[in-house]
């Protein structure tokens, strides 16, 4: 970690420095309550600094910089803007979106967290990762899915350190579940057009202090985060955290002022005529050809490791940690990222895409990541639908070798965060957020789902067992296939967004008391087979028979053959991985 950034605590002297080049003062600002003590900071190269005699550990602080405003020059200098500093590790309260903050002159003191001065803290003890290719991810949003945990103590619903408890631990072994993988833990902000809606973002998929938890989700801060990390470590349960790095939560020019705009405005990327490019759809771009955004990001990666344990990290529109400004293979992050000791053996998955021009990298980032595979989801539900290619379905259970080649790096899912729910899957056929307040307009338009005969909730019982049958069908799918797997919590026992397919602004806990029971026993079953097969899920074997139904092998023709009911894998003699199975009509799947 680049400890000459942030705060940090030391022989008696507490260390305040921050890196805003093209500032012309700054002034670093205590806070004792609502009491502000201005103290002016010294220019070193680019960046600025303070030191204060005394161990200032819990002291509040933050930045004002002072200098030009020249938005079209691509200058945001304002020192009525209290400023967040980019590597604070704890602030004293969440964001709250406000029009004052991209307001010029308005001072937002009263509206911008402070961070906290943590002082030296805890190592966790260095490990490998709890997690090895091949296993189960499982998604969490901690909010959610802790609210209403009935065995959870009130006090922690909602929050990290209820992941730490027996009844969720229990509930993950159950699954056999390899890693957690927490949907966005750091400060967040809503996105402008929230508030007026009465809504608010509930993923955290707008950030604004990268190192920093969100005190809603992590009220003990940075012990918080690795005390839950070592209980999930003792139950042999790894922890990757899905962190954005795409964007930040200043958004567009029309945006609050509250960190790095404010000091290092060079972090976002910009069209040669001087406009923030867009390549995430949220205003704005981290330029990661600038190699302070790049350290930025490495420094992060450190501090979750080295003080929390965590073992691996999923980046949402993972592109753009590799565009300058187009998508490099080869770009300088990943050989950074490979050289640091505590990073270079971590979990890495990219979410191959991000909307920008060739956005779509599924099957190119480095050999050593991991990347979400879209194309499984998409062609399993096409296939079980009834309009996919047996031909397609046998390639992605077999590990998509059309796009990662014969070393399956793919991570495989029916369903995630951003989507419809599994459930939903097999209830709507079209889309219904509009309780998100745009008109029905937003989220994915086409999912390939199915109702079974009725969109939504029903009671028809011949519909019921559809649906009972085509979930089954596709988890057996899952779980039989090569690679990693991911299951999004809640999707085990049925949980239901209402046909909502981006569910980010609405408050929806799952609900503990409305489990599908028998599914999610069925989950545990399938679950407990795969884990039983070791690392044997990582890769297809090299040998083994594809069979038709009738037992004969399968022959070119019958692969795209709408008259093939099905196939058979046959392992190779001593291997420790099941056959599997495929029947169209009697619609089943899985490992036999």
């Amino acid at each position: 970690m680049t400890q000459h950034l942030g705060a940090h605590v030391a022989g008696g002297v507490t260390r305040f420095a921050v890196r805003a080049p093209l500032a012309e003062a700054l002034d670093l600002c205590l806070f004792d309550g609502n009491a502000e003590t201005r103290l002016p900071m010294a220019r070193k190269g680019d960046l600025w600094v303070a030191e204060l005699d005394g161990d200032l550990t819990g002291t509040r602080y933050g930045y004002r910089a002072h200098g030009r405003y020249d938005p079209v020059g691509n200058l945001w200098f304002d020192p009525a803007k209290l400023l967040v500093d980019p590597h604070a590790l704890e602030l004293d309260r969440r964001f709250i979106q406000h029009p004052r903050l991209g307001q010029l002159g308005e001072d937002t003191a009263d509206l911008v967290p402070r961070a906290v001065v943590t002082g030296p803290l805890e190592q966790a003890a260095p490990a490998p990762p709890r997690f090895r290719r091949g296993g189960l991810i499982y998604e969490v949003n901690v909010r959610s899915f802790t609210l209403l945990h009935p065995d959870v103590p009130e006090a922690q619903r909602g929050t990290i350190a209820a992941l730490g408890h027996p009844a969720v631990i229990a509930h993950l072994k159950q699954l056999h579940v390899s890693a957690v993988e927490l949907m966005p833990v750091v400060a967040w902000i809503d996105e402008r057009h929230l508030p007026p809606l009465e809504l608010a973002n509930h993923w955290g998929y707008n950030p604004v202090a990268m190192m920093a938890l969100d005190p809603g989700l992590a009220p003990g801060g940075v012990a918080e985060l690795r005390e839950a990390v070592a209980a999930l470590h003792e139950g042999g349960i790894g922890v990757i955290l899905d962190l954005v790095f795409n964007h930040s939560g200043e958004s567009d020019v029309h945006g609050g002022t509250l960190s790095l705009r404010g000091l290092d405005p060079a972090a976002y990327a910009r069209a040669p005529d001087g406009s923030l490019i867009n390549d995430t759809g949220c205003g704005n771009t981290l330029d990661f050809s600038q190699p302070a955004v790049r350290q930025l990001m490495i420094d992060t990666l450190t501090h979750f490791v080295r003080h929390c344990g965590i073992d691996g990290f999923r980046f949402d529109l993972a592109p753009v940690i590799a565009r300058g400004p187009g998508f490099d293979a080869h770009a300088p992050i990943f050989a950074e990222l490979a050289a640091e000791p505590c990073l270079a053996d971590r979990v890495m998955i990219a979410e191959p895409w991000d909307i920008g021009p060739g956005g779509y990298q599924l099957g190119h980032f480095p050999p050593n990541w991991l990347e979400w595979n879209d194309r499984f989801r998409d062609d399993v539900r096409r296939f079980w639908r009834g309009d996919g290619s047996l031909g397609t379905l046998a390639t992605r259970i077999a590990g998509s070798s059309d796009l990662f080649g014969s070393d399956c790096r793919s991570v495989n899912f029916l369903a995630a965060h951003d989507g419809f729910t599994l459930a939903d899957t097999l209830a709507y056929e079209q889309r219904h957020n509009h309780a998100n307040g745009e008109d029905n307009r937003d989220g994915h338009g086409e999912n390939f789902t199915w109702n079974c005969g009725a969109e939504g909730p029903s009671d028809d019982p011949h519909i019921l067992v559809r649906r009972a049958e085509d979930v089954r069908a596709l988890l057996g799918t899952l779980f039989a296939s090569t690679g990693t797997i991911m299951l999004t919590a809640g999707d085990e026992f049925g949980r239901s967004q209402q046909g909502n397919n981006n569910a980010y602004c609405q408050d929806m806990p799952v609900d503990w008391s409305a489990r599908d029971l028998a599914l999610e026993a069925h989950v545990a079953t399938l679950a407990a087979r795969r884990a039983a097969a070791g690392d044997a899920f990582a890769q297809f074997p090299d040998d083994g028979q594809w069979l038709a139904p009738s037992g004969a092998a399968m022959q070119p023709h019958d692969w795209d053959d709408p008259a093939t009911d099905g196939f058979t894998h046959q392992p190779p003699s001593g291997s420790a991985r099941p056959a599997l199975r495929i029947s169209r009509s009697a619609r089943e799947a899985g490992l036999i």
